[in-house]
């Protein structure tokens, strides 16, 4: 008999600096009544089915988020909170007197290793991603993979002519997909578009790349077994061996994906999605969003005040 995995928790990845828009966006308000995006994504989590929230964030604004943020819905969901802090290397590796940037979205997810005990999701906690996106994400995670010897993954992904910002370039991992399967993920920096028929960006090497409008991106919503965490774990060991000292390396979660697909140890089912993303990169991103969430909340699709 096969056995049904444990209800998925989702780690939400707030450490981050916010550096492009010149504050922590993960908790600035953009509903009607005070809501931050991450409101919403939680609020989408809950009702979709996870039994966990984890929010990686960092010592400096911890007592801030739990009050803005997690004091909301622990009458609803478990809650635990994880710090991504910059000496949490693994064995026999210490932090280099220059290291002054977080390692990454693979290190954040590091981070909140004790508290995942089951599948689980990964999302940033500024972007909305609607909430179909984690209903497809649940559905995943409580459907038994198959019995095989192959890893399952899956991410939710989105055109990338929906995830551009009007006010600056962006980073996004590129896939390649085929039958509903993720072929594999290169990180794409300094996106933006050059004009009305044309995207760019500049590859792994260094290069100018050219981006069709209906490539399928990574924006950072994955679901992924227990599992995953060792060869994490692994991937992360090794970029360690080959990057430590370089002050801006960053160690991405599509590179350790593609990394195993690229291996056959793993397989990463591309999710449909009827939902739409939009997130905030630069302040001038924010009346976009606010704009699109009280449409939402027009259309009936969340409540208002939310919580």
């Amino acid at each position: 008999m096969v056995t049904a995995p444990a209800p998925p928790a989702l780690v939400v990845l707030a450490a981050g600096m916010g550096s492009r828009y010149g504050g922590l966006k993960q908790m600035d308000p953009m509903g009607p009544n005070g809501e931050t995006v991450l409101d919403y994504s939680v609020f989408d989590a809950i009702r979709a089915g996870f039994s966990k929230i984890i929010f990686v964030i960092r010592p400096d604004f911890a007592e801030d988020f739990q009050k803005t943020i997690g004091s909301k819905f622990t009458s609803q969901v478990e809650i635990a909170y994880c710090f991504q802090e910059l000496h949490d290397l693994p064995a026999g590796y210490s932090l280099p007197a220059e290291r002054k940037k977080p390692w990454g979205t693979s290190h954040a997810i590091l981070a909140a290793r004790h508290e995942i005990n089951g599948p689980f999701a990964v999302i940033n906690a500024d972007d909305f991603y609607g909430a179909d996106a984690y209903l497809q994400a649940a559905h995943f995670l409580n459907t038994p993979p198959p019995t095989d010897e192959t890893a399952h993954y899956a991410l939710v992904g989105y055109q990338i002519s929906n995830t551009l910002s009007d006010h600056g370039a962006v980073n996004r991992g590129i896939c390649q997909t085929q039958h509903k399967l993720l072929q594999g993920v290169e990180e794409v920096t300094n996106i933006s578009r050059k004009d009305l028929h044309q995207i760019i960006g500049n590859a792994a090497d260094g290069s100018t790349c050219q981006i069709d409008e209906t490539v399928i991106v990574s924006m950072n919503l994955w679901a992924f077994p227990a599992s995953f965490l060792q060869q994490l774990q692994n991937h992360f060991t090794h970029f360690l061996s080959q990057h430590l000292h370089e002050p801006s390396s960053e160690c991405y979660i599509p590179s350790v994906v593609d990394e195993l697909i690229q291996r056959q140890l793993a397989v990463c089912h591309v999710l449909e999605t009827s939902s739409s993303w939009f997130g905030v990169t630069y302040p001038e991103d924010k009346p976009h969003v606010v704009q699109n969430i009280r449409q939402l909340i027009n259309s009936g699709q969340y409540p208002s005040p939310l919580v």
